[in-house]
């Protein structure tokens, strides 16, 4: 039995991210399916796949559960908050 897998590039938080840690801009957000992030570079994050890059973040931790993926990521810059 094969298990779709998409290999993603960006972070496109669609504003559900959670704030884990405030300290070290720790945020946790989860996906319908199962995706697979780069883990320690920096990667895009954006808001809405059709909008600006809002800054970058990089994945600490990704885990896969019930066709869903849990990845925990920290925001390293922020262009911008509106």
């Amino acid at each position: 039995m094969s298990v779709p897998l998409t290999i993603e590039w960006k972070l496109v938080t669609n504003e559900e991210e959670r704030r884990m840690n405030v300290k070290e801009n720790i945020f946790e957000i989860t996906f319908s399916g199962y995706k697979l992030f780069p883990i320690d570079v920096p990667i895009d994050i954006m808001r809405h796949e059709d909008s600006d890059q809002i800054g970058s973040a990089i994945v600490k931790k990704i885990t896969f559960e019930k066709n869903q993926t849990v990845c925990q990521y920290q925001l390293v810059s922020l262009y911008s908050v509106n």
